[in-house]
């Protein structure tokens, strides 16, 4: 039994996260995922009370998993430009739907009121801007960086990374080498001509 309802619990949140890469949060309907993961709408609200509650837990397990993928090269030795690669290919060579899924806390959040809206917020950042805030501090610190504010400078390497994964950009950077090489020299060397 147990297996089942963790079998259901799994289809449900692919299918939700499909859906809501899709579809803006308000034009997917619970009976809309329940047929997707191919259960009864009554399976659906059996797992979770409503869609909020879906997205959420949807949401906590996609962040829980690219954090797990991000604290290797947080983890890992080597310069700060090293690990910050290291990090960036890792999200590059995710599948596209994966990538996606960190742009729906940008689009979806004000949806949500608190307490939910803060607790996507802080998975959100626990899961990408802080991981790279831990490499830029390292770098500061190890002078490879000027001394700057390093959560402001994560914030800033994260938007480069989401500039590159638009469709504009993956028609003028050719692969993932292109790009992860545009963002680093970007964030280190700045659009100057040198």
């Amino acid at each position: 039994m147990y297996a089942k309802s963790a079998a259901t619990i799994t289809g449900l949140l692919s299918s939700a996260e499909a859906l809501f890469i899709k579809k803006n949060y308000a034009d997917v309907t619970m009976e809309d995922i329940a047929e997707a993961a191919g259960v009864t709408k009554g399976a659906a609200y059996h797992h979770f009370a409503n869609k909020e509650s879906l997205y959420v837990a949807m949401m906590q397990s996609a962040l829980e998993e690219h954090y797990a993928l991000f604290q290797t090269a947080v983890a890992s030795h080597g310069t700060c430009r090293e690990r910050l690669i290291r990090l960036t290919r890792v999200f590059l060579e995710l599948p596209r739907e994966k990538q996606d899924v960190m742009k729906l806390v940008r689009r979806d959040i004000n949806t949500f009121k608190d307490p939910v809206r803060n607790q996507l917020v802080r998975a959100y950042q626990s899961a990408l801007p802080e991981q790279i805030e831990i490499i830029i501090r390292d770098g500061i610190q190890d002078g490879e960086l000027a001394p700057a504010d390093p959560r402001l400078l994560s914030w800033m390497y994260v938007a480069i990374v989401e500039v590159i994964l638009t469709r504009y950009a993956g028609r003028v950077l050719d692969h993932q080498n292109e790009m992860l090489d545009f963002v680093v020299r970007l964030f280190f060397n700045g659009a100057g001509a040198t």
